[in-house]
């Protein structure tokens, strides 16, 4: 646990012995894909970091979802509601089978007063992910249904792809009731522009992975 906690952005300005002491407190457990680990409006009371796995934060009302974000291994999320003391803003369900490393609510805001690093690296967080949903809103605003498929699709093959020349490997998890959410748009939609650029060879499927042409994406 400790050479990885190492190498979660959040500790990377630690030490050997910050390190040791953070990981004293951690517990780490396993679960199955589809296990919800909270839901919205729930009480906080842990905060999560991803050893192995993917992980949706969402939201719903009446029925319908919304994806606000996708982590993966080293990505920690749960902050938000231990912070404030207010209930989740969003739940949380990994995508594929998980290992997380967990601290208590208790133990999260002993090490926040005791490590100015750590509160930097937070407050650099949450900046971005309020960043991220300026941009969102800018996309629902100004990008058609098209564009945003595109975009989604880019910035998903960018977190969570491998790049090999001009190619990128995306191995998603997400179904295309999933990938419509993230986007805003139908599963009809996003299924005919998917049946385009899969036609004009901008996007391929493999056994395993979806592959996206970046020369012909442009």
């Amino acid at each position: 646990m400790l050479n990885f906690l190492q190498k979660v952005p959040l500790f990377s300005q630690l030490n050997d012995v910050q390190i040791e002491t953070i990981a004293s407190v951690c517990i780490k457990k396993t679960y199955k894909a589809g296990t919800v680990l909270f839901q919205q409006n729930e009480i906080g009371s842990i905060f999560y970091i991803i050893h192995l796995g993917t992980v949706k934060i969402f939201t719903s009302h009446a029925g319908e979802e919304k994806i606000l974000q996708m982590f993966k291994s080293g990505d920690s999320f749960g902050e938000l509601s231990l912070i404030d003391g207010k209930p989740r803003s969003a739940s949380a369900q990994t995508l594929e089978d998980c290992m997380m490393i967990m601290l208590s609510a208790q133990n999260f805001l002993q090490i926040c007063a005791q490590n100015f690093e750590i509160n930097l690296c937070i407050m650099r967080e949450l900046c971005q992910r309020l960043r991220d949903t300026t941009q969102h809103v800018n996309d629902l605003t100004f990008l058609d249904a098209r564009t945003r498929i595109i975009k989604n699709l880019i910035q998903l093959a960018n977190k969570h792809g491998l790049r090999e020349g001009h190619f990128i490997h995306l191995r998603i998890q997400l179904n295309y009731d999933e990938l419509a959410q993230m986007s805003n748009v139908t599963k009809q939609v996003l299924m005919q522009v998917m049946r385009d650029m899969q036609e004009k060879q901008i996007v391929t499927y493999t056994a395993n992975d979806l592959r996206i042409d970046l020369t012909k994406l442009r």
